[in-house]
């Protein structure tokens, strides 16, 4: 049996971009679309009359940027910053000040609907593609232990974690590897207790800094930085 529906508030500029993440996430049957908000501080109300257990807010909106109403909410309110605008300055700030995700518009769907499963459990999800860039500022692979732990990795689960690494997504492993999304889920959640890391982010950054992912074989789209707007929007 369902339980209560993951009550959710969007906070877009773009009314065609409402639209679109409401109709992806109505349709899954664990959530509902509260309430919208065009700009900033009609979030900011919104959230906290309407009290979402999660809110998507895009970055560049009037009034309030995403960021500033991120901060003013974060406390209360899990939020989730979905941008089409991936400058790392704005994923840092997001993160410092409390966002439970920082997304592309570009991610799709899919991710959209994991990003928000992630946060009501506490987990806090960013698009691949800048988790992988993200890495790059950890500085240079080192040899440490295979899994603070003591309990190693199976082969699978490496294969996973490779592939965490490289950016990939849930949906993507599971092609990759010819698995279902649940064990993909299975081998990731092994993972994570086996590292002792909250996420997929600590994921990759175990595999980055132990050499368990070659830094070189990454694509190089993965480091790329891609702030032009799509169709004028953030």
């Amino acid at each position: 049996m369902i339980g209560r529906a993951i009550r959710i508030v969007i906070a877009d500029d773009q009314e065609g971009i409402r639209t679109a993440f409401r109709m992806v996430l109505e349709a899954q049957p664990d959530m509902t679309v509260v309430g919208e908000a065009a700009d900033g501080r009609a979030a900011v109300e919104t959230a906290r009359h309407l009290k979402p257990d999660v809110l998507l807010a895009d970055i560049r909106m009037p009034r309030l940027d995403g960021l500033e109403v991120t901060r003013l909410l974060a406390d209360s309110t899990r939020v989730i910053v979905v941008t089409t605008f991936d400058l790392d300055e704005y994923v840092h700030t997001a993160l410092r000040d409390g966002a439970c995700g920082f997304l592309l518009k570009r991610s799709g769907p899919a991710l959209l609907i994991e990003a928000v499963r992630a946060a009501m459990a506490g987990d806090t999800l960013i698009s691949p593609q800048l988790t992988v860039r993200l890495l790059r500022q950890l500085g240079p692979p080192r040899r440490l232990s295979p899994s603070p732990a003591g309990e190693p990795l199976t082969p699978r689960e490496l294969d996973v974690v490779r592939l965490v690494a490289g950016g990939s997504t849930n949906a993507e492993i599971a092609d990759e590897l010819y698995l279902s999304a649940g064990t993909v889920k299975n081998h990731l959640a092994s993972v994570q207790r086996k590292l002792g890391v909250r996420n997929r982010v600590g994921i990759a950054a175990w595999a980055w800094q132990t050499g368990t992912a070659d830094p070189a074989r990454l694509p190089r789209a993965c480091f790329e930085t891609d702030s032009r707007p799509a169709n004028g929007s953030a």
